[in-house]
């Protein structure tokens, strides 16, 4: 009999944690902690995913309620699509208590992100797109900069990325295509990434589809030579948030498993994940 993984997933009442929550809820690999971190601008003690009741946890509450949690839980995977502004208070948080976990949310330093976990006792997988099949485009990109650098040397880049208006900062998978880019010639700066956050321009510009303006992930990558000659485009536009909570669930049964090896002070990647 395979062993059932408790999953606490923190960052309701927000979309991607509830998202999250019912793909756990129909996976038997897992079982969810009732229990879930939340924001101190949250004024909600419970919440409701379908018929599942979440008990929420404020930030000034936490420190005495983790206690808690494990003597009744005992061991369990935490999963973090929080707040940009929470990212290293909460893996701090997460590392602190012995608490290995997946961190899907993007923003913060991700220097001290991994700063804190490599210090630690603990493991986790950080990932700034959970998306399997974009994590992939994404090691396709990494590989051909290794190979081929310089390639697009004199090319200009346009990199633009669409997201739901709530978003906060820019896309943690756009900042990662900027350095393979620059590995491939392109000098180019996170600060240059055009952000779109206008449900009108989604909708009526880009075509994003009504349904999906409340979440959706549109990246493109424009490539033109220096006479204009050549022009190479890269897209992957993702609707909805069911491609990343499929991913999440695989890197929580991959960090369980790294765990139940021993792993401690390491910090796997989604490339990781789909190493295996």
């Amino acid at each position: 009999m395979n062993e059932i993984v408790k999953v606490m997933v923190n960052g309701l009442p927000g979309d991607m944690a509830s998202n999250i929550i019912k793909h756990v809820l129909r996976d038997d690999r897992f079982k969810l902690v009732q229990d879930a971190l939340t924001g101190s601008e949250v004024p909600l003690s419970h919440f409701w995913v379908g018929s599942w009741l979440a008990s929420l946890i404020s930030p000034d509450q936490r420190e005495e309620a983790i206690a808690a949690i494990m003597k009744r839980e005992g061991a369990f995977i935490s999963v973090d699509f929080t707040h940009p502004s929470s990212v290293n208070s909460n893996a701090e948080f997460y590392c602190n208590h012995g608490l290995p976990f997946v961190m899907g949310t993007t923003g913060g330093d991700r220097k001290r992100l991994n700063e804190t976990v490599a210090a630690s006792a603990i493991a986790a997988v950080i990932a700034p797109n959970m998306a399997k099949q974009v994590v992939g485009f994404q090691a396709m990109m990494e590989y051909a900069a290794s190979v081929f650098p310089n390639l697009f040397a004199g090319y200009s880049l346009d990199i633009r990325e669409s997201h739901q208006k709530d978003k906060a900062d820019t896309s943690g998978t756009a900042k990662a295509m900027v350095g393979y880019f620059t590995k491939l010639g392109i000098p180019f700066s996170e600060d240059r990434i055009t952000m779109e956050r206008s449900p009108t321009v989604q909708r009526d510009i880009l075509g994003v589809p009504e349904r999906y303006l409340g979440g959706h992930g549109w990246h493109t990558y424009k490539l033109v030579s220096p006479d204009g000659t050549v022009k190479l485009e890269f897209t992957h536009n993702v609707n909805g948030r069911d491609v990343y909570a499929m991913g999440t669930l695989d890197a929580i049964a991959f960090l369980n498993k790294k765990v139940k090896e021993g792993a401690k002070g390491k910090v796997f990647t989604m490339i990781d994940v789909l190493k295996g």
